[in-house]
């Protein structure tokens, strides 16, 4: 490594923001606690075992830094070596992203009518990028340093960023296609249907854009550790998103639609509003001034699918 700027600084500076991202992370889990109380078990528990593997992941950060910066302070050429701790990041890291690709690859099975067509190859990059993630840490405990792991194994911590952007690409572009056929095929959800669109593209750009730009200083940047800062967040954007994601169905419950539902991305498909209602809804606007909104409010076990 030729500049501390370039490995411990770089390094310093994503365990700074991981912890930031880390802190998110513990807020909006017990932000989910708060607001969804009768959630099931499983959605619990997804959240309960997130926010573990996420503190796990922070604590492996620290201790990582501790060793480079700490005890190793005055060892120049430790830069090149890899502790045990960073090859366990790499893997936390990789099964967030599984847990969290899984969830949406979850909601994607239901929106499109349980299409595994449609769902199976997001499941498969999503597989694809934890196996070449625990296999890269397991050799990386293997080769010691960085230099020889570049050698042997550049190519498979590579193709495990490409599929993780992969997927979230795939993942991004099902939902947005979905969310649209949704919206031409309901009423009054125009403005819900619009915000989960907006929301999922802000979701999907920035954990894509992050483990692109991860990937490309991996490729290029020979000599230092930037990649490695840049892959500390990764794990926390992907369980920000996930927890986010959830904890987003408080704002759309609250929206000033005329038809309000429950979570449109974990329903099965949005249905119209029944014919008696559209009825009802339109003589009334065409014959008094005054406008009346139905509201029907829908709830779906996020399980079974059913109403």
């Amino acid at each position: 490594m030729h500049s501390y700027s370039g490995t411990y600084g770089a390094l310093l500076l994503g365990g700074l923001f991981a912890s930031g991202f880390s802190g998110f992370v513990a807020l909006q889990s017990l932000l989910y606690f708060k607001l969804f109380p009768n959630d099931g078990t499983p959605l619990k528990s997804l959240v309960l075992i997130v926010w573990a593997f996420d503190l796990a992941h922070t604590a492996l950060v620290w201790a990582s830094l501790w060793d480079y910066m700490i005890t190793n302070i005055a060892n120049v050429s430790y830069g090149e070596y890899i502790p045990e701790t960073i090859a366990l990041t790499i893997v936390l890291t990789a099964i967030l992203t599984f847990l969290t690709q899984c969830f949406f690859a979850h909601r994607i099975f239901h929106l499109s009518r349980r299409n595994w067509y449609i769902t199976a190859p997001v499941v498969i990059l999503a597989v694809g990028r934890l196996a070449c993630a625990c296999v890269s840490g397991a050799e990386m405990i293997e080769m010691q340093y960085f230099e020889n792991f570049r050698a042997k194994f550049r190519w498979l911590f590579s193709m495990g960023l490409a599929l993780s952007s992969g997927a979230d690409i795939l993942i991004t572009a099902l939902l947005f296609i979905l969310l649209r056929k949704s919206k031409a095929d309901s009423v009054s959800l125009d403005d819900i249907i619009d915000a989960c669109i907006l929301y999922t593209f802000e979701i999907g750009s920035l954990t894509s854009v992050t483990t692109v730009v991860s990937l490309i200083c991996w490729v290029v940047l020979d000599d230092s550790l930037i990649f490695l800062g840049l892959h500390f967040l990764i794990g926390k954007l992907y369980a920000n998103s996930l927890l986010a994601s959830l904890n987003s169905r408080q704002r759309f419950r609250r929206s000033r639609a005329t038809v309000t539902a429950f979570d449109l991305l974990s329903m099965p498909h949005i249905q119209p509003l029944p014919a008696e209602f559209q009825n009802t809804h339109n003589s009334r606007n065409a014959n008094c001034g005054v406008q009346v909104d139905v509201i029907k409010s829908v709830q779906y076990d996020v399980e079974t699918g059913k109403e």
